[in-house]
């Protein structure tokens, strides 16, 4: 078996051994909802909220594939930055009060990124979900992109809880959850597709941890 086809094959077990926690879950809650006294709608609200997460999973699944297999193409002319990330941070709004997070965008007026405009939001929807998710309360997450000795430089730098230095190197692995993380709904691939599109598109990209604390996630372009 080539070295591809071994990727391949832990890849699919991985995933199926991901899908069997929600929808075990899910039996759990529909089973429960049937005894005698059982709060119907919050049991079903439960169970819907599962599903949603396994959609979520099952999507990113799919277009990590997409990736690997070459039917997206990642570096297709650039996009300017600033309007892509204005609207993510708009859209965002809401979800990060609810997670007493402040989201910035800094950017570069007129700065482009080699990546196809999908691209571009695949990438920062990521990087603003992972702080959202593990940032912490109070936590401040900023998005910024500028030019630094010539190159399109894209940080993503939260000051919130942080992760350990043995962490850092396995943040981009495909269903890698530190501690924190092992509590939250994301899927587990969110850094991980990051990676795959910042390296496809001939960046490099690195997981850092700040004096001061928190997270920086630095791709240069």
């Amino acid at each position: 078996m080539s070295s591809y086809d071994e990727l391949r094959t832990a890849f699919t077990a991985a995933v199926s051994h991901e899908l069997r926690t929600p929808l075990a879950r899910i039996l759990a809650l529909l089973e429960t909802a049937q005894l005698p006294g059982a709060d119907r709608d919050a049991l079903i609200e439960q169970a819907r909220e599962e599903v949603e997460a396994t959609r979520q999973l099952v999507d990113d699944v799919l277009f990590l594939s997409e990736l690997e297999t070459g039917r997206e193409v990642v570096a297709l002319g650039s996009t300017e930055a600033g309007p892509v990330l204005e609207e993510l941070a708009e859209r965002v709004r809401e979800r990060a009060a609810r997670a007493d997070v402040t989201v910035r965008m800094e950017v570069e007026e007129k700065i482009q990124l080699p990546l196809r405009p999908r691209m571009l939001r695949m990438v920062a929807e990521n990087l603003v979900d992972n702080a959202l998710r593990y940032a912490g309360p109070r936590a401040t997450f900023t998005l910024s992109v500028r030019r630094e000795g010539g190159r399109p430089v894209l940080r993503a730098i939260d000051n919130g809880v942080g992760v350990s230095e043995d962490e850092l190197p396995r943040l981009f692995e495909r269903f890698y959850r530190g501690d924190r993380a092992r509590t939250s709904r994301g899927t587990g691939l969110g850094l991980a597709i990051v990676k795959h599109v910042i390296t496809a598109a001939g960046g490099t990209v690195e997981a850092i941890r700040p004096e001061s604390g928190g997270l920086e996630i630095r791709a240069v372009f």
